[in-house]
């Protein structure tokens, strides 16, 4: 790739690769005399959009191609949609990675199954810890979202300072962890602070988001209103909901039991660093299945419908030693993440066919959002008042209702940015000077593939068109030795096949034999020749654009 744009080596640079103009998978770049800065590295899930493929993430390419002046990865906090990508990218990077110690924990889990563990220069910073790297000087400042230790990134260098947010709120309340470092902030904003670079995912919301100390409350009400079997379903990154969970059961004579293997491993980074003490005991699956319904609490992954998470086995009845029955209850404590209703719908009807009742936010204060609502957002700007306001981590309309937020509150600039922008932020007048390349990359398997990859384009049309597939067999001149054969999948109803599939042989048989002896000894126009009879016939028919495969043998 080339790049479309000149970044200035005398100049202040911001470029998102991914997460402005989408919510997830965020990859913030800054430049600086001649050297490049990323803060986050993260994922995104798939959904139903890439057959095949449950994990994206940005590509990396054009810094790639600069990474010899890529100084670091400057994490922010533990979420996948800021780190799960490093794992897959940092071979293709080969530079530090620093975070804070709970950060830090949960990263070397997934570096260790990658088999990273011993090549990647992981740097530990402590809370509120201030380092410098090349001509940036970094310091974390404490904030509160929904995952231990979230940082906004201070980041000072020669030509102004700027505050990248990272996912943040404002709980008084947070159960774990401290609040929100207002006392830095407001510091911050003391000086000249040239621009904000801010979440936007709630912006569309009015109010604040709630406390994570309300919920806890409810939480425990609604457990000793249980009678019957209980199941909670949460982020499994959300430790201090997962201790409200904790404590509501043992509060309620019940025993909390993890059923999940994510679950687990936040835990593990949680009490390593100490955000979990012993007093907060958990049950395995075997353990916890050996109990009668009215003395466990199961907490589960799965709040979001995966079909390979313990909630989707439970509710479908396929979980080896967990059930749930008639009378039973499950509190989703979480929200639906955009694109995700269809799945967790299926899942909440599964739970309902069997009698077991379903409470969600929708009706019990039993989630909070991590993320800032308008009021907590009016409180950050006038907390750092910076010069610009740039939203990021948001679909268009979180970011441009975000830029319109920081101009009713006398921010002097707002700039909207997506993916592959180039901001000019300094020195002289910000803006907007250009775009680079950007795109999308699939774990398929074991390999990374651009969205626009062959093998993900065909799968697509698979699915959508299904697939022919034709044998021919040839003697030595090219001429047909037998009927062509005719095989598909998801194109006709079985009843319709034989009928249909003998249509396609005699058509490709007649495309065959019109060509001159000269074309049928040449393997690949006879290949095209019959596909495109193929095509032209299951088009006629169906409507459909399947996936042709022609198989020939020569003899």
């Amino acid at each position: 790739m080339s790049e479309s744009v000149r970044i200035e080596r005398n100049a202040l640079h911001f470029l998102p690769l991914g997460g402005s103009g989408e919510i997830g998978m965020n990859l913030n770049l800054y430049a600086c005399r001649g050297k490049w800065l990323m803060v986050d590295l993260g994922i995104t899930f798939a959904g139903d959009t890439v057959p095949g493929v449950d994990v994206l993430m940005p590509d990396p390419s054009y810094i790639e191609e600069r990474r010899d002046d890529l100084l670091a990865i400057v994490l922010t906090h533990a979420h996948e949609d800021h780190l799960g990508a490093v794992a897959y990218l940092w071979p293709r990077l080969r530079c530090p990675v620093y975070a804070t110690p709970f950060t830090a924990a949960v990263l070397r889990d997934k570096l260790n199954e990658a088999g990273l563990l011993g090549e990647v220069e992981l740097i530990e910073m402590p809370l509120s810890g201030r380092f410098t790297i090349g001509p940036f000087d970094l310091e974390y400042i404490t904030l509160t979202h929904s995952i231990p230790e979230p940082n906004a990134l201070v980041i000072r260098t020669d030509y102004g300072t700027l505050l990248h947010t990272g996912d943040w709120k404002i709980d008084p309340e947070p159960m774990i962890g401290e609040p929100t470092d207002r006392a830095a902030l407001e510091q911050l904003g003391n000086g000249e602070v040239l621009a904000m670079i801010c979440d936007s995912t709630n912006a569309l919301s009015p109010g604040r988001s709630g406390s994570e100390g309300d919920v806890r409350r409810k939480l425990i009400e609604m457990v000793g209103e249980a009678e019957a079997g209980l199941a909670v379903t949460l982020f499994a990154s959300n430790v201090a909901r997962l201790a409200s969970v904790a404590v509501a059961a043992l509060e309620n004579g019940r025993e909390p039991v993890l059923v999940g293997r994510s679950l687990w491993r936040y835990v593990k980074a949680a009490r390593s660093v100490g955000y979990l003490g012993e007093e907060i005991r958990f049950l395995n699956e075997d353990e916890g299945a050996a109990l009668e319904p009215s003395q466990a609490l199961y907490l589960c992954t799965g709040c979001q419908g995966e079909p390979r998470a313990a909630m989707a086995r439970i509710a479908g009845d396929s979980h080896p030693r967990i059930k749930l029955r008639q009378g039973d209850r499950v509190i989703f404590s979480s929200k639906i993440i955009p694109g995700n209703e269809l799945a967790i719908g299926r899942m909440h009807n599964r739970l309902a066919i069997h009698g077991i009742e379903v409470l969600t936010e929708r009706d019990h204060d039993v989630h909070v959002s991590g993320h800032p609502c308008q009021d907590e957002l009016s409180d950050m700007y006038r907390w750092v008042r910076p010069r610009i306001s740039i939203p990021v981590h948001g679909e268009f309309r979180h970011m441009f209702e975000h830029a319109a937020l920081a101009r009713s509150l006398q921010v002097p600039e707002t700039i909207n940015v997506v993916n592959g922008q180039v901001v000019r932020l300094a020195p002289g007048p910000a803006g907007i000077i250009g775009t680079v390349p950007t795109g999308r990359l699939a774990v398929d398997g074991s390999q990374l593939l651009r969205l626009d990859h062959e093998t993900l384009r065909a799968r697509r049309r698979l699915k959508d068109n299904g697939a022919v597939f034709v044998s021919l067999v040839l003697d030595g001149r090219g001429a047909l030795l037998t009927e062509p054969r005719v095989s598909s999948h998801g194109v006709a109803a079985e009843e319709d096949t034989d009928p249909e599939h003998q249509e396609i042989a005699d058509a490709v048989e007649s495309a065959v034999d019109k060509l001159d002896k000269k074309e049928r000894r040449d393997l690949e126009i006879v290949r095209e020749a019959a596909r495109l009879a193929v095509r032209r016939k299951v088009l006629a028919r169906r409507g459909k654009r399947p996936v042709i495969d022609v198989l020939i043998s020569r003899v």
